[in-house]
């Protein structure tokens, strides 16, 4: 039998408004990952939703149940050897500790990495259109506009993704799990 010399897993988690950049930053670090023999899964927080937490609203608990579910995924994945980038919104400062508190009762490696893109950028970049939507008054609910977004106070790294390439981020990212020994 030969030795695993891919590294333990952990999970790391983007967080930041919609349109920061955290799926972009993920995709780019996965493919570095993988291209280093990492297993690698990314967690999108919109394409999970729409299968583990089908049914779910947009209600502060409802965004908590979404965040707990994406974390129990996780950290299961993790606690097997899987790098899994998590790029979720996760609003609520006490739903991303649960997440963490979570992966710290299992022994496994948790990360969290703070996209910060001002909302002005994010607006600008409006990905998905839901910007103008809020803007013309089809949308409610905006995490950072009319709902709340809870800035992480002690990330582990924070990114200013508008500031420099989605490459320059995902190699800030990169370097924090080789600093850890994770990657």
């Amino acid at each position: 039998m030969t030795a695993d010399v891919r590294g333990p897993g952990a999970t790391v988690w983007l967080t930041g408004l919609p349109s920061a950049g955290k799926s972009t930053i993920a995709l780019a670090l996965a493919e570095r990952l993988s291209g280093e023999d990492h297993r690698v899964e990314v967690l999108d927080g919109d394409e999970v939703r729409g299968f583990l937490s089908a049914g779910l609203g947009f209600s502060p608990q409802d965004r908590h149940t979404n965040v707990t579910r994406i974390g129990y995924v996780a950290e299961l994945l993790a606690s097997h050897g899987v790098l899994v980038l998590a790029p979720v919104i996760a609003p609520y400062a006490a739903s991303r500790a649960a997440v963490a508190e979570h992966h710290a009762a299992q022994g496994t490696p948790y990360l969290e990495v703070h996209v910060a893109t001002p909302v002005e950028v994010c607006s600008r970049r409006d990905v998905k259109g839901l910007y103008a939507q809020q803007a013309a008054g089809r949308l409610a609910g905006l995490t950072g506009v009319d709902d709340p977004y809870e800035a992480p106070t002690a990330p582990d790294l924070r990114i200013e993704a508008h500031t420099q390439t989605p490459g320059e981020s995902a190699a800030a990212v990169h370097s924090l799990l080789r600093e850890r020994g994770i990657a």
